[in-house]
């Protein structure tokens, strides 16, 4: 097998970039790599470049880099593209954030719905289009996978503008799966489900171990937690092996809406409170959360900002060789980046794994727009991804997820044609806003902050 070229774009995103080089280290079975880096700021890509190479001389893997501000020098011959971009970097991101509060719109993420998200839209959506263009021009033939948010609007752009079949790519449903499983005290290994939704507000409803319905166990965990009775001896017939959770486990009351709403369409959405709060604003007026204030003192927008900035000031001290790499850098490590590697595992030996991924409807989901962007279970092959069909999924839920379609489509279509009416109905779509002058006047600061990276809005 010769060397596989995988191109990284946005390559300063700290900590996917020392995950992923950490992944393709620990994946010499899938032979020698060339590893192209790009990023359009030289420090932070001098700053990737540098931990990236010394955790190769750690290892002593059979890597090889290029990297480059422009991607056009990096992209021919890849194999593999990845986006995981931040247009305006974290500075614009807290400009999503902090101006729609401003005008009682608080939100704890801001990157995928909301004023935020949608605000957000606005700047990826042109880039990326941008940077599929190239990939259809110099490596018509490489995987192209996204990474960055908001997914759902962002995959959906680059596939009607262009053509390119780009796929979605999140840890979060991956992530929550894990946690039920925890949750009843199971083997992460062991337990599988079936989901589908938008990306940040993906419902499983359907859980198993080892082929058992296990949502009887998840209700029974639930009533132990509020102190009500639960039948442990038929527990145990059905699942003999059933233990007390460890007690790091999560608990129902680490994530009080998300539970909510499974108990009220017998479905867990990920990826927790911190996002599936988002896309339902008016339950949250203000921001109000359990006595706190979203994106405030509950998932403080302010703290994960903070820990961003120190990611980085860690990582670019690891790559001057101010701080010591030590070998857990080099472990298998959770985030994002997780499964990328095994996800091309199983395209290139045909594994046919199952993995959770954003692409068009084109009926999976029956009764949901066929162009739409869903995150749904797809097996990768060797012949491609191709997602399972889900005509289970319950009406309620459908409702849900086409209301959100709407307001995501409305932010898509303003997105490539810098049309501001549009940006105003989308944001009055989305709900958190509901006054056309207050939608008028936020929208308008909000493309004045990002002035400089808005060219279908203010070329």
């Amino acid at each position: 097998m010769g060397a596989k070229k995988l191109v990284l774009i946005g390559a300063g995103s700290a900590e996917f970039t020392r995950g992923l080089v950490a992944d393709v280290i620990r994946s010499p079975d899938l032979g020698p790599w060339v590893l192209g880096l790009v990023d359009i700021d030289p420090q932070a890509l001098e700053t990737a470049r540098g931990l990236a190479r010394r955790m190769v001389e750690v290892s002593g893997a059979e890597i090889e880099f290029q990297a480059s501000t422009e991607r056009r020098e990096v992209l021919p011959g890849a194999d593999v593209v990845v986006t995981t971009i931040g247009v305006g970097g974290r500075r614009a991101w807290e400009a999503d954030v902090f101006i729609p509060r401003t005008y009682g719109v608080y939100q704890p993420v801001g990157d995928t719905v909301m004023p935020g998200g949608i605000s957000r839209a606005m700047r990826m959506i042109p880039a990326l289009v941008d940077i599929a263009r190239d990939v259809r021009d110099l490596c018509p033939q490489a995987w192209f996978f996204n990474y960055s948010n908001p997914m759902t609007a962002n995959c959906w752009a680059v596939r009607e503008a262009t053509g390119v079949p780009v796929v979605g790519l999140c840890h979060g449903t991956f992530s929550v799966e894990r946690q039920l499983a925890a949750f009843i005290g199971a083997p992460a290994e062991q337990v599988t489900s079936t989901y589908a939704g938008l990306n940040h507000l993906t419902f499983i409803y359907d859980l198993r171990w080892l082929g058992r319905d296990a949502w009887p166990l998840v209700r029974a965990r639930l009533a132990e937690e509020r102190e009500q009775p639960v039948d442990h001896r038929a527990l145990r017939e059905r699942f003999p092996e059933v233990s007390a959770p460890p007690s790091a486990a999560p608990t129902a009351a680490d994530n009080p809406f998300s539970w909510s709403l499974y108990e009220a369409y017998g479905a867990y959405p990920s990826a927790n409170d911190r996002h599936v709060t988002e896309f339902f604003p008016e339950r949250f007026p203000r921001g109000q959360y359990h006595g706190r204030t979203l994106g405030v003192d509950a998932f403080s927008f302010e703290g994960t900002i903070a820990r961003g900035d120190q990611r980085y000031e860690d990582m670019q001290a690891q790559a001057l060789g101010e701080q010591p790499l030590g070998r857990r850098i080099l472990s298998r490590g959770t985030g994002e980046h997780e499964q990328l590697l095994d996800i091309l595992r199983s395209i290139w030996l045909d594994d046919r794994r199952v993995y959770a991924v954003n692409v068009p409807n084109m009926g999976t989901v029956p009764d949901l727009p066929p162009e739409a962007i869903l995150e749904v279970p797809a097996v990768a092959t060797a012949g491609g991804l191709r997602p399972m069909q889900l005509a289970d999924l319950s009406e309620p839920l459908k409702a849900i997820i086409a209301r959100r379609l709407a307001s995501t489509r409305l932010t898509v279509q303003a997105a490539l044609t810098g049309d501001r009416a549009l940006f105003v109905e989308a944001l009055l779509v989305d709900g958190a806003v509901t006054d056309r002058d207050v939608a008028c006047a936020m929208g308008e600061e909000l493309l004045e902050a990002q002035r400089a990276y808005l060219p279908n809005f203010l070329p």
